[in-house]
Parts: structure tokens; sequence; C-alpha cells
């Protein structure tokens, strides 16, 4: 094994027996949310987040559902996953170890305006949300352990800020806003009640009567615009809130029952599935 990269050596070294996970909060970021783990059983509930998600598989596979297409993806994938994009993960055939970023809207708009020296006028967004690259995800790699081994802060920083630079330039695009229906609207509506009455107990028939359609007709077309369906999306964004809530030191007992949900077991539950880390885990950091 001489002459290999970090990333290649990796590569030989059999996968943890047990699941773990790190995560850390960034100062040099802004405070973004880091995360470097190994899946074997866990399993991802549909959920988004506020941030991007960007990151790479180091070994193993994971099987991913992204925008309503389901692939499996690898050491050499990259996911770049745009906020608010509905998305789960399952480990196939063992397990994987991967690593995540989760950089907001207005930390990647200032990479990319310190990268280039020029104003970013308009929203950065991914067209294609698992794509290989492997040299790419080679670097990634090496940028975020510098993160996680906590070196000198130059030594750090530069590296992230030039991966992310790439990938933007590799594989940035415009968003595209669909043409707007009827059914849209209505279901934009329903939406947007839910993100409004997170903490309250919404009924079926009352989301149906705010969209103006039947409650069959609601779930169908909820889940053709957002691939997931009201009751989970309602989940996801108590959920959503609720990081907010530990970040500025809630006691997740209390965060619970704001949020809405039933009891802090049904909260934790809830909330590892869509995390992969217990409210307690990640309040800590």
């Amino acid at each position: 094994m001489e002459n290999i990269s970090q990333q290649q050596a990796a590569d030989y070294m059999p996968l943890a027996k047990a699941e773990t996970t790190r995560f850390w909060r960034d100062n040099r970021f802004g405070g973004m949310e880091c995360l470097s783990a190994t899946f074997l059983t866990h399993e991802f509930a549909p959920h988004a987040h506020d941030t991007f998600s960007i990151g790479a598989i180091e070994k193993g596979t994971q099987i991913a559902t992204i925008g309503g297409t389901r692939e499996a993806s690898g050491p050499g994938d990259l996911y770049l996953i745009n906020p608010g994009e509905i998305h789960d993960g399952a480990p196939k055939d063992g397990g994987y170890r991967y690593r995540m970023i989760y950089p907001d809207m207005s930390l990647f708009r200032e990479i990319l305006e310190d990268v280039t020296g020029k104003p970013f006028n308009g929203t950065p967004a991914f067209g294609k949300q698992i794509l290989h690259d492997q040299a790419l995800a080679d670097a990634f790699h090496e940028a975020h352990r510098t993160l996680e081994e906590g070196a000198g802060a130059l030594e750090t920083s530069q590296p992230m800020f030039i991966v992310l630079d790439a990938m933007f330039r590799r594989h940035g695009s415009s968003i595209i806003v669909p043409t707007d229906t009827s059914e849209r609207s209505a279901v934009h509506q329903a939406r947007d009640y839910l993100v409004e009455h997170y903490a309250t107990d919404i009924g079926l028939e009352e989301l149906a009567a705010v969209a103006g359609l039947s409650r069959a007709h609601l779930i169908r077309a909820f889940r053709k615009e957002f691939h997931i369906t009201p009751h989970s999306f309602l989940t996801d964004i108590r959920i959503r809130e609720a990081r907010k809530r530990l970040q500025e030191g809630g006691q997740p007992a209390e965060i619970a029952l704001e949020c809405g949900f039933a009891d802090q077991a049904h909260f934790t539950r809830h909330f590892k599935a869509r995390t992969g880390l217990t409210p307690g885990q990640y309040r800590a950091r």
C-alpha cells in the first residue's frame, strides 16, 4: 500500500462492526453542521433540511430516494441535495460510511463570492442530486477529514472552500420553477398551512378544506408535488423546528411538546429517523 492517498487507504479498511456517528458544528464555517458516520441498519425516514446536504460515501452502498427517484450510490458518488429537497436513505449490502456537511444558503453564497471575488446574483442550486465524480468526491473526503481532525484554521478552511466552489462550477444549476396550476396552488396552500400550524394537531379533513380538495385528492396531489405525504411532511417540519430549538439549548422534553409531539419518546424516535442522532446527541455538540 505504498504511495497511495488517504482515501485509497480508507477503501481497504472494513466497515465498523457497530454504527458510529460523529457530529459537530464548525465555527470556521459559521457553525456549519458536519457529520461522519457509519450506518449498518439505520434507515432515514423521508425528510428535508433547511440547508444544503452535501457529501459522499467513503465505503459501502446506500440506497436513497431523492425527488421521487430511487438509486444506489457508493464511493465516488456525490450527494448535492438542495434545501427543502425530500430524501431518505438506507444501507445496502452491509452498510456504508459517509461524510456530510450542511451549509446554509447564505454561507454557500458567501463561499462562492469569496472564491470568485464577484457578487453572486441568484439562488445557487444543483440540478442533479446524486452523481459520480470520483476526483471531486476524493477531494471532498480529504477536505472533510481536515475539518474533523481540527488542524490549523487556514489548513482546514481552504480545502473545503475550493471543493465547494468546484462542486458548483461543475454541477451547479439554476432553479427551475414549474408552471403553476390550480392543483399545484392548492397543495402549496396546504403545505404553507402545515408550516404555519406545525405545533397543532391538524386533521386530514381540516387540511383538505384549506386546499379545497377531497382528502384522497389532497394526499395524491401532495405526494406528486413534494414526494412525501402530508403527515410525513408535518413530522419533518416539526423535526426541523426542533433542531433549531435544540441548537439554542432547549430541553428535549419541553421541545417535544412545543413542536407538537405526543411525548418525548415519540419525538426521539422521529428525530433519530431523520438525523441519525438522538435529540440529546444533537443538543450536546
